[in-house]
């Protein structure tokens, strides 16, 4: 059952531009027409503002992003998606069926557990002159592993012809590869899809290039 809506405060997403995790909240919220505010959390001024102590009370792993909803604060994407998936109405974002949804979530947990973590800020920054080849090989073995999976589950999105929570993983995991240079041409699956759900305008309203935090340059 969904909680009463009645004087329900808007969600505080305290996020950054191009951050993948945040990035799946925007989608997730936009999908399910969840009005929402937003706090730039910039991960690079001042040495990283996800530093300060006053942040690290909100997400004590001191990452991107952070959301305050419903009284409680959840600092991971997947379990901020499941949360508002199950509390608001709204397109379902994972499907009915238990194979479907298994599959949804191992997809998912592909890109947000196998992929994106090694190549996020934190890790990158570690890796100096080598980021990019860093980032590019884990990004190849993940599309790798992906690409023959989606072959078999997808339809017009990741699973079947409904838009769930791999989509939100995939969209943003796409956008970091295209932004280490990795040829996405070699996962025709991937790009398919990836090109499909980028016509989709919750997908292109939650996109980086016109956050309330996009750098002016980067802006559409």
């Amino acid at each position: 059952m969904h909680l009463s809506l009645v004087c329900r405060a808007k969600p505080v997403l305290h996020g950054y531009f191009r951050s993948s995790c945040s990035w799946r909240v925007r989608i997730a919220f936009a999908l399910k027409g969840i009005e929402y505010d937003q706090v730039p959390v910039h991960l690079i001024k001042d040495g990283g503002q996800q530093h300060t102590e006053q942040y690290k009370t909100l997400n004590p792993m001191q990452q991107v992003p952070a959301v305050e909803i419903d009284g409680i604060t959840l600092s991971q994407s997947l379990a901020v998606i499941q949360y508002i998936d199950e509390t608001r109405p709204g397109p379902p974002l994972l499907p009915a069926d238990p194979k479907k949804r298994a599959q949804v979530r191992m997809i998912s947990d592909i890109i947000a557990s196998g992929i994106q973590p090694l190549q996020n800020l934190h890790v990158i920054q570690k890796m100096g002159t080598e980021k990019v080849q860093w980032a590019q090989h884990f990004i190849d073995r993940g599309f790798q592993a992906l690409e023959p999976l989606l072959k078999q589950t997808a339809g017009k999105y990741c699973v079947g012809d409904e838009i769930s929570m791999a989509d939100i993983c995939l969209v943003p995991q796409v956008y970091n590869a295209e932004r280490f240079k990795v040829d996405v041409e070699q996962y025709p699956t991937i790009k398919r899809l990836n090109e499909t759900l980028l016509q989709i305008e919750a997908f292109r309203v939650s996109d980086p290039s016109c956050q309330p935090d996009t750098p002016e340059d980067l802006r559409a």
